[in-house]
């Protein structure tokens, strides 16, 4: 299983708009494909969206892109708001769940990290050791790293039902320091890792979003 994600950076003032128009080419794309979640910014960068399609392997991407592309009540209608598109194709850890349709959130943190070349193997080894304990205080929602476009890239997001319920979910991970999986190796003597970038964003489903 892959997942191409999606990430549109929209005109001040032109995320509701979009998403209408994206939900109306929908109603035809998903004969092809069905998305797995629909995104957009709540905090962090606004006016942003992410589309997150899975697919079965790289050659099935393809045969639904070239369908797709020969469907034209599949053209995008947004394409005017748009300011910057770009895509990245993931690929989930051991320990990321199946996406599904249902309810989740409907708050939802992606944090995306950039990491020295080379080091996917060392967080794969780490965050095996410290999720257990982790997921004891609160779902995952997902754990990829990033195969095409923006390399060495790992994210992970995490449903909530608010931000206050987000909020009491960290403090009381960090009064067991069961988090982050960094510590917990090295106070294991294991090697702990280590990033070059880190990003934050609380993200809010579309109505259309088979996942809330």
């Amino acid at each position: 299983m892959i997942y191409e994600v999606v990430t549109t950076n929209l005109k001040p003032g032109t995320v509701g708009e979009f998403e209408n128009r994206f939900a109306e080419v929908y109603e035809h794309r998903k004969k092809y494909s069905e998305l797995a979640v629909f995104w957009h910014t709540e905090i962090g960068p606004l006016n942003q969206t992410i589309a997150v399609w899975p697919y079965a392997s790289h050659e099935e991407r393809a045969r639904v892109r070239a369908a797709v592309l020969q469907d034209p009540n599949c053209a995008p209608k947004g394409n005017d708001l748009v300011v910057r598109e770009f895509g990245d194709i993931v690929t989930p850890t051991p320990f990321s769940p199946e996406l599904k349709p249902g309810k989740m959130g409907p708050i939802f943190e992606m944090r995306t990290y950039t990491l020295p070349a080379g080091e996917v193997p060392l967080l794969l080894e780490n965050w095996a050791f410290a999720m257990p304990r982790r997921l004891t205080f609160s779902p995952v929602f997902a754990v990829w790293y990033t195969e095409l476009g923006g390399l060495n890239k790992w994210s992970h997001i995490w449903p909530y039902e608010s931000l206050n319920s987000r909020g009491e979910v960290r403090a009381k991970v960090a009064a067991a320091q069961a988090w982050p999986p960094s510590a917990i190796a090295k106070k294991e003597g294991r090697k702990p890792e280590s990033f070059l970038e880190q990003e934050n964003k609380i993200l809010m489903p579309a109505k259309f979003s088979p996942i809330q």
